[in-house]
């Protein structure tokens, strides 16, 4: 499925990125999210470079083969959509379309209100935009639903950490299945609040069997891409849960900016994020956050890893999407 993907090295803003790339053509980006890396988009490189496109996914910093910088400032959203821009500029392009997944979607969303000239289209898995808001979103998030919720859970340093990187196989098969569309605990959707005493993967129970779109060889698969940090497996891609106050604070000269560039919106119905407070807000008013919204598309029965779960709709949503900005 992967066999024809070539990966190497980049440096950007004196980081090294690990890419996995694949196709020719106009270039498209993908950014996946928590806890993943360039596997997520394992169904993506084949067709959308059968198609004409040059696919490029990024081990994003802090994650896989990528660079983890110490400081856990250097994971703002600055930091990362600019990795972003110098990357497509390192692969000798001047524009690119960037589709985002979890984390990457908000990545890819900021990339492309920051820099039209460079994105020529935005695609968002999962998390739609959220306009620069009135308050710093943690303490918000703290009076509705606890100190337990998991986004204040991995704020301290070390204790996430340590927890998920005891067993990282443990870590992905009950994070990915509790998360997805095949779970109990998404009938319906809700936010991952932890109970005091508890851990993350306590709430989440050990499934009797993986469901189809994700296998024993995935999880080995993941596993083997984050080795290289250790006992620090997962620390990168949590610093960035610890700058969501900063960004916030990061992008308020940039309040009442607009999305102007084409964008796509694909979430599923058992997506976790759906039932986190404000959503159906946000979900709501797209057209107005993304005057240059083409679609949003709910698929029904998914949950939150869209592109893994259902990978056939989402391919056809990309590669039409894509076709239109070629038109």
């Amino acid at each position: 499925m992967t066999s024809s993907v070539e990966h190497r090295f980049v440096e950007v803003n004196g980081v090294t990125l690990h890419i996995a790339e694949q196709g020719r053509g106009p270039l498209v980006v993908l950014l996946h999210g928590f806890p993943e890396c360039w596997y997520s988009w394992r169904h993506q490189f084949g067709p959308l470079a059968a198609a004409g496109y040059r696919v490029v996914a990024v081990d994003q910093r802090g994650y896989g083969r990528s660079e983890q910088p110490d400081d856990i400032g250097a994971y703002s959203v600055l930091h990362l959509a600019g990795d972003v821009i110098a990357l497509i500029h390192a692969l000798g392009e001047e524009s690119a379309v960037v589709v985002g997944h979890d984390w990457g979607a908000p990545v890819a969303w900021t990339t492309a209100l920051l820099r039209p000239d460079v994105v020529r289209g935005v695609a968002g898995l999962s998390v739609p935009p959220q306009p620069h808001g009135p308050a710093a979103p943690l303490p918000a998030l703290r009076s509705l639903l606890g100190d337990g919720f998991y986004q204040l859970y991995f704020q301290e340093p070390g204790v996430a950490d340590a927890e998920l990187a005891r067993d990282p196989a443990t870590s992905f098969r009950r994070i990915l299945f509790s998360g997805s569309g095949d779970s109990p605990q998404t009938d319906p959707p809700r936010p991952w609040v932890i109970p005091s005493g508890s851990t993350l993967l306590d709430t989440m129970a050990e499934p009797e069997e993986l469901p189809g779109w994700f296998t024993e060889e995935d999880v080995d698969v993941f596993v083997r891409e984050f080795s290289a940090h250790g006992d620090r497996a997962f620390t990168g891609g949590l610093n960035w849960y610890r700058n969501i106050d900063r960004n916030w604070e990061l992008l308020a000269p940039f309040h009442g900016l607009r999305i102007e560039v084409p964008a796509l919106y694909v979430g599923g119905d058992r997506d976790l994020v759906r039932a986190f407070p404000g959503v159906d807000r946000l979900l709501a008013s797209l057209e107005e956050t993304v005057p240059g919204l083409r679609r949003s598309v709910t698929l029904p029965g998914c949950g939150h890893w869209t592109q893994q779960e259902r990978p056939e709709e989402v391919n056809a949503e990309l590669l039409e999407f894509l076709s239109s900005l070629n038109a």
